[in-house]
């Protein structure tokens, strides 16, 4: 039985879109910005409002939005799990001066939104980067 000689990963490869490194930039500075720089618009225009609503629902169930606290080691993880959002979070945290507000009936599930809404758009970093290099369409 003889193997195959082929490349399977360079015959699935697609052509390379765009410059991966502005994409990866656009996509982590504004939600979805990457994937409209790279032409799919209509995902653009989802993943905008997909993590727009988790950042807008998280906020108005008052949840936190870390930032590092000495002595915490663990908030240093999850602020850069909220920074995954982008710009959004520097305008929340220093033009807004959003906190959230501990005794809240809804500060678990809104730090739970807000959290998610960061986490969920670096993976659209890596989703715009993948497509731009051509390892995806």
């Amino acid at each position: 039985m003889a193997e195959p000689t082929s490349d399977a990963g360079a015959a699935g490869r697609r052509q390379a879109v765009g410059n991966p490194w502005l994409a990866a930039l656009a996509a982590w500075l504004v939600p979805g910005a990457g994937h409209f720089y790279l032409g799919r618009r209509g995902r653009a225009l989802a993943f905008l409002a997909l993590v727009g609503v988790s950042i807008a629902i998280g906020c108005h169930l008052q949840g936190n939005l870390y930032r590092p606290l000495p002595n915490q080691p663990l908030t240093l993880l999850a602020t850069l799990g909220c920074l995954g959002m982008g710009i959004p979070y520097f305008v929340l945290r220093y033009v807004a001066g959003y906190t959230g507000d501990v005794i809240s009936p809804g500060y678990e599930y809104g730090t739970a939104f807000i959290l998610t809404a960061g986490l969920m758009n670096l993976l659209l970093v890596l989703d715009a980067w993948d497509i731009a290099v051509g390892k995806k369409e």
